[in-house]
């Protein structure tokens, strides 16, 4: 039937801001958007000046991608991520990480008799990436209660969206000796892994955590919010050799390669650590000012450790919240998006530029809290 797959998914959740996207716009200050998670600084000039000089690219690019891009992945993530020794085989570059979130499940062949397990707080793509396949989503937080449920996937985040967990040595180490145990694929999506403030995230390629193995594992990586890449739809998966290999032919198979130019300007990226790091000041200046503001109008924040989000209650329903921060021309995203456990928090972005952070503290401090 023509739309039923549409119609098996949840609304789309931004569409339920509009109200409050509304009222946030009419402050006589204006709107300060920190529903979303958009980079709004400039991608670095070593990116866009390695775009053009590759802009002349006349034939198909390669599914797998370019050697140099395949060896920057690998030297970034030995270098950075402390991974195992790494070949080609383990990497392979996709359109933005979202994409590889939701269509995971099916181009590993997952179907209705499979479960995957997510995050109970989450992302909401890996519950929509499990019924597009029609596979049965779990949300489970503990890795020692999955065996029950014989899962064919896992997923974990760390830095987590939307609260900001990082997950230790010893708790990311449990993941995979679980998801070895029950013969399940875990996949770490650790996009937002640059980005950590109070702990030190760790990736499932670390051998702190596989003990020097990759098998059963998947790492997803983005440069979107490390490099201000989200228009350019540039990530990568790494890890278990016997895993990469189909995915690679099914996405040969249905045309799922970046373009040309992409590749070669995530390469530059992934070559240079400077951005990076200044990145990570813009973004820790943000969180110092916006932090207090926040807890002065009478929010408590809580884990937050990484990411780009505040994770912030009154302990009221988060549509109450919203509401309130609307009234301050700040629009926010309610934790109802991200599964019925988070529907007394809201998840406030850093991804603004430090004037509108500025005006939005300055709002906050202006109405203290109760």
């Amino acid at each position: 039937m023509i739309g039923g797959l549409a119609a098996s998914l949840p609304d789309f959740p931004w569409d339920s801001l509009a109200e409050a996207r509304q009222r946030a716009s009419a402050h006589p200050d204006g709107l300060v958007d920190l529903s979303v998670g958009t980079p709004v600084d400039s991608t670095p000039r070593v990116i866009r000046e390695a775009l053009v000089a590759h802009a002349d690219a006349p034939g198909y690019p390669t599914t797998w991608g370019t050697p140099q891009l395949r060896i920057a992945i690998i030297d970034y993530l030995q270098r950075r991520w402390s991974a195992v020794p790494l070949t080609d085989t383990n990497v392979l570059p996709v359109i933005g990480t979202k994409e590889l979130v939701a269509l995971l499940g099916f181009q590993l062949g997952l179907g209705p008799t499979d479960v995957v397990v997510i995050p109970t707080t989450a992302y909401p793509t890996y519950d929509v990436g499990a019924r597009l396949c029609g596979a049965r989503p779990v949300p489970q937080d503990d890795p020692a209660q999955i065996a029950d449920l014989k899962p064919s996937l896992i997923w974990i985040n760390s830095p987590a969206n939307p609260h900001g967990r990082i997950l230790s040595v010893a708790e990311t180490r449990a993941w995979v000796v679980a998801a070895r145990a029950a013969g399940a694929v875990l996949a770490s999506d650790e996009c937002y892994g640059e980005f950590g403030w109070d702990a030190g995230p760790v990736s499932i390629l670390d051998p702190r955590v596989n003990d020097g193995s990759l098998d059963g594992l998947l790492a997803v990586h983005s440069l979107s919010k490390r490099s201000n890449m989200a228009g350019y739809r540039a990530g990568f998966v790494a890890g278990d050799a016997a895993l990469i290999a189909p995915l690679l032919e099914v996405r040969k198979h249905s045309g799922e390669m970046l373009p040309t130019p992409i590749q070669a300007a995530m390469a530059a990226a992934l070559n240079d650590d400077d951005h990076v790091a200044e990145q990570r000041r813009r973004y820790l200046a943000r969180r110092e000012l916006l932090g207090p503001a926040l807890e002065s109008a009478g929010y408590r924040i809580e884990h937050s450790e990484g990411s780009l989000y505040l994770w912030c209650t009154r302990d009221e329903d988060c549509r109450a919240s919203v509401d309130h921060l609307a009234g301050l021309g700040i629009l926010v995203a309610p934790g109802d998006f991200y599964g019925p456990a988070a529907g007394r928090f809201v998840r406030v972005a850093l991804t603004a530029t430090d004037d509108l952070i500025e005006s939005a503290a300055a709002r906050l401090t202006a109405h203290p809290g109760r």
